[in-house]
């Protein structure tokens, strides 16, 4: 007989996720400088957030159906990984970056999959 997954467990990859966007977020306040009007700030901090918002939006999906969290937090890291090799960044630095933003994305994308694999995959204790 299998037990139910802990709460711990459960919480876990959501409440990383949430805090992986506000991370994220918060890389768009470069757009915010004293020359800048109000309507440029909005419209700066809208642009920068469209790849958070959508892994908002994804997570929110991901909240009840891990697999899609899986699935969107490994592509997330992958795609970053890809955007700097594709942008030439020098060898050190693109493996530290990797290891910044792709590294949490994929430890989120693997807690999801064990909650999901838990879920409808449950082994005996």
């Amino acid at each position: 007989m299998s037990q139910p997954i802990s709460k711990f467990e459960y919480w876990t990859p959501r409440l990383l996720s949430l805090a992986f966007v506000a991370f994220l977020m918060l890389f768009s306040l470069d757009v915010i400088t004293p020359e800048a009007t109000l309507k440029e700030i909005l419209i700066g901090l809208f642009m920068h957030n469209i790849p958070a918002l959508i892994l908002l939006g994804l997570t929110l999906v991901a909240w009840r159906h891990e697999l899609v969290g899986a699935v969107v937090f490994v592509l997330a890291g992958l795609v970053y990984i890809g955007f700097t090799i594709y942008n030439g960044v020098p060898f050190p630095m693109n493996l530290t970056w990797s290891l910044t933003l792709a590294g949490p994305a994929f430890l989120i994308g693997f807690l999801y999959y064990r909650n999901w694999r838990e879920k409808h995959h449950p082994v005996s204790r």
